[in-house]
This record gives C-alpha cells, sequence and structure tokens, in this order.
C-alpha cells in the first residue's frame, strides 16, 4: 500500500465485482488504489453498515442546455445526478439549441457545461438527414456515440430518419466502428392519440408493434453492415425475441430500459396525470414483469434514467399535447432498488446494469466499478432506509415527477468523485465535474452469462 494514501473509506458492505464483501478501499490521485481487507489498518472513514457502490453512469439525460435551460440546465442536472449516486452522465444531443449535430455545435455545449457540473459529463453526437459528412467530425471530437430517431423526435430541429437516411447514417458510423443508439419507433404504426385526460388513449397511440417494426428493421441493418447499434429506452418486451435471435446470428447490438418501464404500470396511471407521460409509453403490468427477466437473464444489458424534463406548463392534463418526458434523474437508483429487492435481485444486480454495463457500453474504462485502478467515484447508500417522493425536494429544475408520493428503499447518503465528497446529506460542494470525451473503448460485447459485467 501507498504511503499516499489520500483517502480510505470502510464499511461492512462494499459492492466489488466480485460480489459484497467487507472492506476498506484506498485512494490516491483520485484512483482507487487497493480493496484491502475491512481490518486493514489505515485511517479510514468509517461507513458502518452503508453500502459503498461504485458511482452510477448514467447514459441517457437530457440536460437541454443551452437554449433550453429553462427546461432543465448542467448546474440542476448535475445537482440531482449527485443526490441520486450518479457520478457520470452522458447528454443527449436534443433538446438543446443547437443540437449537438456539428463540431461548432458540439463546442458550444462544452462551453455552457464548462466549470457548471457537479458529476462528470459527455456527450453523445446526433445522426439528422443532413449531417452525414458532419459524423467522422464529431467522432474524432470525442463524442461517445450517436443519436437517432427513426419517429419524429417532438422537436423540430431533430428530423428523424427514413429507411434510406439510416442506412447512409449507419453506413458511415460503421465505416469507423462508431456507435449508432436508437429511438426504435416505426412512424408507420404510430397514430395520433385522442385528445383528453385518458392514458389509454395515448398508449394505444404507440403500439408494440412501432417497436418491434423499427427494431426488426434496424436490427437488419446492422447484420449487413456489420455495425454496432444501441436501442434507446426498450418498452415493449415484444421486441425481446427479435433482439435475442439478432445477438445469437452475432449482430452487435445492446439494449437499454428505464426506472420507468420497470417500476410503474399503465393501470396505474391517474386521468390527466401526464407526468407519467413518455415516448415509447410506460406498458402494462405483465409487460413490465417480462422486462424484469430480460433484465435478470441479459437479454436486456443496462438500465438508465432517460431524463427528459421539461417546464411545468407543458405537462398539460391533455395526454395528446402533454410534453412527452419522464424525470427522474436523482430517483433512478432508489426507483429500481425498490423493485428489485422485491423480485429477489441483489445490489450487485443493479450496480451491474447501472454502472457497470453502463460505464461499458460508452467505453468509460475507468468507470463502473470498485476495482484496482479504477476513478474513485462512489455513492454511500442506506439500502434499508425510506423516503417518501416529494418533488420539491428534487434538485433537478422543475419539480415535476411520476414518482411523487412513493416511498422507496434506498437513501443515497453521499457521492464522491474522483475520491472528493461532491454531495453529503443533502449539501453539495462547488461543482468538481470534468467533460468526458470517448477515448477509443469498445463497448462490451453481447455477454451470455447474465452474471457477467
Amino acid at each position: 500500500m501507498s504511503d499516499d494514501v489520500e483517502l480510505a473509506l470502510r464499511s461492512t458492505r462494499v459492492v466489488t465485482p466480485e460480489g459484497v464483501r467487507a472492506a476498506t478501499v484506498t485512494v490516491v490521485g483520485g484512483t482507487i488504489e487497493a480493496v484491502l481487507p475491512y481490518e486493514a489498518g489505515v485511517p479510514a472513514v468509517d461507513l458502518g453498515d452503508d453500502a459503498l457502490l461504485p458511482g452510477l453512469v448514467d447514459t441517457h439525460v437530457h440536460v437541454n442546455d443551452p437554449g433550453r435551460a429553462e427546461w432543465e440546465g448542467f448546474w440542476t442536472a448535475t445537482r440531482a445526478a449527485a443526490a441520486g449516486g450518479i457520478t457520470t452522465l452522458l447528454d443527449m444531443p436534443l433538446n438543446s439549441l443547437p443540437p449537438t449535430t456539428t463540431v461548432d455545435h458540439l463546442r458550444i455545449k462544452r462551453e455552457a457545461a464548462q466549470g457548471r457540473t457537479h458529476v462528470d459529463v459527455g456527450f453523445w453526437g446526433g445522426a439528422l438527414p443532413g449531417n452525414v459528412k458532419a459524423l467522422r467530425p464529431l467522432h474524432e471530437a470525442g463524442v461517445f456515440g450517436f443519436k437517432a430517431f427513426l419517429s419524429p423526435s417532438g422537436v423540430d430541429e431533430f428530423p428523424h430518419l427514413d429507411s434510406a437516411r439510416l442506412a447512409r447514417s449507419l453506413g458511415e458510423i460503421a465505416g469507423f466502428d462508431g456507435l449508432l443508439i436508437v429511438h426504435a419507433e416505426d412512424p408507420s404504426r404510430l397514430t395520433d392519440a385522442p385528445a383528453g385526460p385518458a392514458y389509454a388513449g395515448f398508449l394505444a397511440s404507440r403500439p408494440d408493434a412501432a417497436e418491434t417494426d423499427a427494431i426488426a428493421q434496424l436490427l437488419d441493418l446492422a447484420s449487413r453492415l456489420k455495425a454496432r447499434v444501441h436501442v434507446l429506452h426498450l418498452s415493449s418486451a415484444a421486441a425481446l425475441p427479435l433482439i435475442a435471435a439478432a445477438r445469437a446470428e452475432g449482430v452487435r447490438v445492446t439494449v437499454e430500459t428505464c426506472p420507468h418501464y420497470l417500476t410503474l404500470s399503465a393501470e396505474e396511471v391517474p386521468d390527466g396525470a401526464s407526468e407519467f407521460k413518455c415516448c415509447p409509453p410506460i406498458r402494462e403490468a405483465a409487460n413490465r414483469d417480462l422486462l424484469w427477466q430480460a433484465l435478470a437473464d441479459g437479454t436486456i444489458d443496462c438500465v438508465v434514467t432517460d431524463h427528459s424534463p421539461s417546464t411545468a406548463d407543458l405537462k398539460t392534463p391533455d395526454f395528446a399535447t402533454a410534453w412527452g418526458g419522464i424525470s427522474g434523474l436523482q430517483l433512478s437508483l432508489p426507483a429500481i432498488w425498490t423493485e428489485a429487492r422485491e423480485r429477489g435481485h441483489h445490489l450487485t444486480d443493479v450496480v451491474r446494469w447501472m454502472s457497470a454495463r453502463t460505464a461499458a457500453l460508452a467505453g468509460l474504462g475507468r468507470k463502473g466499478a470498485i476495482a484496482q485502478g479504477r476513478d474513485a467515484d462512489f455513492a454511500v447508500v442506506a439500502p434499508e432506509d425510506t423516503f417518501t417522493v416529494d418533488p420539491t425536494r428534487l434538485h433537478h429544475r422543475n419539480p415535476v415527477t411520476a414518482y411523487a408520493g412513493k416511498t422507496l428503499h434506498g437513501v443515497v447518503k453521499s457521492t464522491w468523485l474522483r475520491g472528493q465528497r461532491v454531495y453529503s446529506e443533502g449539501e453539495f460542494t462547488e461543482p468538481k465535474g470534468r467533460l468526458l470525451t470517448r477515448t477509443g473503448g469498445v463497448p462490451y460485447p453481447c455477454r451470455k452469462d447474465p452474471r457477467s459485467p
């Protein structure tokens, strides 16, 4: 052990890649130096029975800054992330103005974030009908991959790709072995939601077939182009057999889902409660059970928030006109842990889904595990403690959330970034986050063993 240890944390429950163990974790220069026996004779911050987790990595967050910072901004989003045990997030290329679709737009985005992030932040680029020539320069400038919509995105400045343009964009991205992440809904399967407060009409307007048809198209194209693709926010379990079959044939595809699809259900959405509206939609409880099975068996790789906030006035009681997006950045860990523990899962599973695999997806080799040589990013959590969600006590910009009033397990007591405490018991330090760039890491391959990281 080095004489230069600057921090040691001791807990009876340290979540490591090998499992949960009593241990002392030492930090030098912002990096984990060692995971030592619990009884190691070094001065340490004693966490008792609170669990020490690697900081979560959320690869699907809409910060909206600059341009729509009244919806969400870097300062507020990263505070919410830190309060939720998230130490790294990747920002989506829309709903900011301008969208992150050229190198110049990436520079504007980075300037807006500089010095205002409480956690580490990286950026996705966008694939639009007219920016194929901008994709390689964006890749070389350090974006982690490219987002595309196969149906209208909801904002005019980020149009979707039709079949021909999808093929051109994915062919270009495959040429430098980049990653395309895809909002997969087939527009021909979508209909206008009926006006009014009833959720059932909105749900029927975005049927399972919209996802299955779009995913089938994407998988076929990825197979032909030998490309890497990632399916965003899977809500429909009907697509799972397609994904499993494509993987068996060697298609390089990964898949995420979200806390709202795993913890909420269509049956519980009250009339007019558009805080539950998102695209694709929250589906029935039976569908939710199938998503959990796919997460357990490894068909679904990871869990991310798709934090997509807006101002409260855009969440009208009319499901046809309300903005579609769930605000859940601060609550993703307790929401998932609450449901996971009821279904017999463990903290090691949550860490695999929300830290190890998301870090691997983005090629963030220093994140996602409490292990020697990784960044000393930690979340200290009291797993058995509960709290009731009060929207006014959340740190994202607008106090709107589908989790309001729910009692959740898992209180995040403190969050650490590279060995420095950035959040503790409701208090924040000055921003210590860094802006990250892709370093050439390759997203992990499909794994047959769902227990592997």
